[in-house]
């Protein structure tokens, strides 16, 4: 099987974080100008949040979420691309962590309901975490 079929995933969670990013500017920047927030009160985002409603920090939170677990999901996938390893199952485990971390943001952004964020969290886990235990045993 082709390196692509796995990097594809890798690319859609990359653009997920792309999306994440203008959605936040696009609430943020405009909400800040609004509650007449100064830039430069967001030097300390803690200090921000307590500024921002809930319906826009929770976007930003997403945000920050995508550059956690999801580094672990890029390394794993193009090392198992760059050693030859990849077959349909890692396809299948990449497209579905791919599609969870999507749920996961909409979940986040749009409702923000800790216990169903929580399960598909867990499940981009276990995803994540088969084809990284499973490369692992191929190369040890």
């Amino acid at each position: 099987m082709e390196a692509a079929a796995i990097l594809q995933p890798v690319f859609v969670v990359g653009l997920l974080t792309v999306v994440m990013t203008i959605w936040m500017m696009a609430t943020r920047v405009p909400t800040m100008a609004k509650l007449k927030i100064d830039a430069q009160e967001g030097q300390d985002t803690r200090k921000l949040r307590e500024l921002l409603p809930h319906s826009i920090n929770r976007i930003a939170n997403n945000y920050n979420h995508l550059f956690e677990q999801p580094t672990l999901f890029y390394a794993v996938a193009i090392s198992i691309a760059v050693l030859g390893q990849v077959d349909s199952f890692y396809v299948a485990c990449a497209w579905t962590y791919a599609v969870l971390r999507i749920v996961h943001s909409l979940v986040q952004a749009l409702i923000d309901n800790v216990t169903i964020r929580f399960s598909f969290f867990v499940l981009s886990w276990i995803a994540l975490g088969t084809m990284l235990v499973r490369v692992s045993f191929a190369n040890f």
